[in-house]
């Protein structure tokens, strides 16, 4: 039995980094401290093994010594009471996926002449966030009626998101890497990046999230998108995010779903406060924190009413199931996880010859033929689909 040298640095490197502990792998590699402890080497099928278990390619536990993995894009999360110097291997694996993904789709819109989108880094951080959200809702032809005529947060985020498709932007959610149900995406590490680019603009959704929260998440991002400014966020709308970027994306993502406006004609002053964000927040298809938010900026609420019901409502939230709330099958179809302008486009390319079908599989996350066929049916991607 040949055994490998391998630096058991790399072996706890690769643990830890997927965040598991020494008895999680226990039943699977029952030497694995022994491994790590360098008092015996594995073979190459325990390494292969080993490393299909960590997420992490084979070739990393050859090198030296542990590699750097820094974000490849810029991080503005802001979440003081969590270590965020290392990303999981979960996110990373999604980022580069979704970079894949958008130098497909920007090799392909070259390719078929598509114009660049105006709205791409057309905004700065000393313009207006009123303006901005106004700008966006024209850009993607969405009147706060139609939000405002949605019954229920699905129905708002399908009616967004479809929205921000037609307008050029590509948007994927979902609360796993890929296809790879077991590797669930957590909402605590973040809630969506955005992706800039004047041809194939990317907004990725945790769709771990709730639905509420991925409103604001879709309109956070937008905003990084009308900057030009790729990035990793966790916005919420009721903590004060740090001055810069991230507040001034939470200001315009705040008056795109919830414009101060049409807050102080719904008002309904001398209700309980509780009530009163609930209720606002079904109207306006937001979650209750920024209902709650949005009270202050308005000057109906003061600051230390505002951060007392703040944390009231975030100890009710975190009670409840953030994926309890009804349309999850939503998230769980190809369109919403590589985002239906991405997938048409791949699954037309691929039929008329353009792209190999190994190559589809991988970006769609489909592994058999007959899935890609259906999926091509279903979301218009072949000559004989029906709208």
């Amino acid at each position: 039995m040949t055994r490998i040298p391998v630096n058991p640095e790399l072996l706890t490197w690769a643990r830890k980094r997927a965040g598991l502990d020494m008895l999680a792998l226990a039943g699977r590699f029952p030497k694995l401290g022994e491994w790590e402890a360098g008092e015996l080497q594995p073979t190459l099928r325990q390494l292969e093994d080993f490393a299909r278990a960590v997420h992490v390619a084979v070739g990393y536990l050859f090198l030296p010594a542990p590699p750097q993995e820094p974000l490849p894009i810029p991080d503005f999360r802001t979440l003081a009471d969590r270590d965020l110097s290392r990303p999981s291997p979960n996110l990373l694996d999604t980022i580069y996926l979704c970079q894949q993904r958008q130098d497909w789709f920007r090799d392909y819109a070259r390719v078929h002449a598509l114009p660049a989108l105006d709205f791409a880094g057309s905004a700065t951080l000393q313009d207006a966030p009123e303006r901005v959200a106004e700008a966006m809702r024209q850009t993607l032809a969405l009147s706060m009626a139609e939000g405002l005529q949605c019954p229920t947060w699905t129905d708002a985020l399908r009616l967004f998101v479809g929205k921000a498709e037609d307008a050029g932007v590509l948007v994927m959610a979902s609360g796993v890497v890929g296809s790879n149900s077991h590797r669930k995406l957590a909402v605590e590490e973040f809630r969506g990046f955005a992706l800039a680019d004047e041809l194939a603009p990317l907004v990725f959704i945790n769709g771990a999230d709730s639905k509420a929260a991925q409103m604001f998440t879709l309109a956070h991002e937008l905003a990084h998108l009308w900057l030009g400014e790729s990035g990793i966020s966790d916005p919420e709308a009721g903590r004060l995010a740090e001055p810069g970027i991230e507040r001034w994306c939470n200001a315009v993502a705040a008056e795109f779903l919830m414009p101060l406006a049409l807050l102080r004609q719904d008002y309904q002053g001398g209700v309980p406060i509780a009530e009163e964000i609930q209720r606002l927040a079904r109207s306006f298809k937001v979650s209750t924190l920024v209902a709650l938010r949005r009270l202050f900026d308005a000057g109906f609420i003061d600051e230390p009413t505002l951060w007392q019901n703040y944390r009231e409502e975030l100890a009710r939230i975190r009670r409840l199931d953030r994926g309890g709330s009804g349309g999850g099958d939503f998230y769980r179809t190809l369109g919403a996880r590589t985002g239906k302008r991405f997938a048409r486009a791949v699954l037309s390319s691929t039929l008329e010859g353009q792209t190999l079908f190994q190559d589809a599989f991988r970006m769609l996350g489909v592994r058999k033929t007959s899935t890609f066929y259906e999926a091509a049916r279903e979301l218009g991607g072949t000559p004989w689909a029906t709208s």
